[in-house]
């Protein structure tokens, strides 16, 4: 499972014109599955992120969590996460899970991060959605768990 994890200052997901999900000051999270991904992947991904220090504190330094400083999570599934485009022009997208494999477990991982106090927004899965993002820093990290580490 990999996450493309961003520090925003705001950001929301649009479908079709309708905004359908919007957080403040937080994290942006785009979420990859893989074949080998089970829930013990997202919930050491999600115990992972509400922890990370990534935020200021009152010296400037990155100190705090997400539930430090009272944030927010936004949660996007994003299967091109596992996008291979060593090849040829055209990326392959076979390392990424199928629909029915990968959507419980974006929901259960967003789950687990609800578990842990932080509130969550989320895409909608399979959609084309339109993410505004306000990097904040900018601080953008890639988190992976693979089912060997």
């Amino acid at each position: 499972m990999r996450a493309l994890l961003q520090r925003v200052t705001e950001a929301k997901v649009t479908v079709g014109g309708k905004t359908i999900g919007q957080i403040s000051r937080g994290f942006v999270i785009l979420l990859g599955v893989t074949h080998s991904d089970s829930e013990q992947e997202a919930y050491w991904l999600a115990n992972k992120i509400s922890g990370l220090r990534v935020f200021e504190d009152t010296e400037g330094k990155m100190n705090l969590s997400v539930a430090d400083i009272s944030g927010s999570v936004l949660v996007v599934s994003q299967f091109t996460l596992y996008g291979d485009s060593r090849k040829g022009r055209r990326p392959s997208f076979t390392h990424a899970a199928k629909p029915e494999q990968a959507e419980p477990l974006v929901k259960y991982f967003a789950d687990q991060l609800r578990e842990l106090g932080l509130p969550v927004e989320m895409g909608e899965f399979g959609s084309m959605m339109q993410v505004e993002i306000h990097n904040d820093g900018p601080v953008t990290l890639i988190l992976e768990k693979t089912n060997n580490q």
